[in-house]
């Protein structure tokens, strides 16, 4: 049986992580927080009436400096971000994001399309997966990455929701299609996640500083963590238990 160590959401989706104690997680929802909004770039097609893949947006993929930020929302709807080269700022995402845009444009690289817009989509959060999506990750694979690497590196390079103990590397592969109780939810793994070079990048500073993906290689895939969608909601804290049923 494993254990919950960790809670992570991300508010605006690639801008800033956020530790929470507990989360109660609905029926076919994202995590409450997760991912509520997007920074649509100029070239973007999304409008807010539905999903749309990670293309549309601005995401540490591009801008790897994103990956140094963290995050807070409160329960007013009031985000505040932190970055080491750009302090802090909060805003309502909601509202007029112009002093946000000035902000972050710093950091943002000349030759990519710059942030325009925010973008938000009713009743479920802007995950990678075309469906409402929690991620599961597995501390005992992030470990073997580290021992392919040959250094310690962060679990925030993952960007994942729930964090698991207890388990055998890449134990949680073995889930897919297969009803999983963590606390007093259960959660169905649908895919495993797919990974690019934004796990490259170092969630402290914000530069590419391992090569996390060829890491990944060794093992014959480059995935980690699986997208599991909320069968049943309940709540999820800090020592629940996680187990197949």
């Amino acid at each position: 049986m494993a254990t919950v160590t960790s809670l992570w959401r991300h508010p605006i989706k690639s801008h800033g992580r956020e530790n929470v104690a507990a989360t109660t997680l609905i029926a076919g929802q994202t995590m409450p927080g997760d991912r509520v909004w997007a920074v649509a770039h100029e070239a973007s097609k999304a409008d807010g009436s539905e999903w749309v893949p990670c293309a549309n947006f601005n995401r540490v993929s591009k801008v790897p400096q994103l990956m140094a930020m963290t995050a807070k929302l409160d329960d007013a709807g009031i985000v505040t971000l932190t970055h080491p080269k750009l302090g802090e700022i909060s805003f309502n995402p909601d509202d007029d994001i112009a002093e946000f845009l000035d902000w972050v444009r710093p950091i943002m690289p000349q030759d990519r399309a710059q942030s325009k817009r925010m973008v938000k989509v009713p009743n479920r959060g802007m995950t990678d997966s075309d469906f409402p999506s929690v991620t599961l990750c597995n501390i005992a694979s992030h470990r073997a990455v580290e021992r392919a690497l040959g250094m310690d590196v962060s679990v925030h390079r993952w960007r994942g929701n729930i964090w698991l103990d207890g388990l055998a590397a890449w134990e949680e592969f073995e889930w897919m299609g297969k009803d999983v109780r963590v606390g007093g939810a259960i959660l169905r793994p649908l895919e495993r996640t797919d990974r690019c070079p934004a796990t490259n990048t170092n969630p402290e500073t914000g530069v590419r500083d391992a090569d996390v993906v060829s890491a990944l290689d060794s093992f014959g895939h480059r995935d980690f963590s699986v997208r599991a969608q909320v069968i049943q909601g309940g709540l999820i804290e800090l020592g629940s238990k996680a187990e197949l049923i």
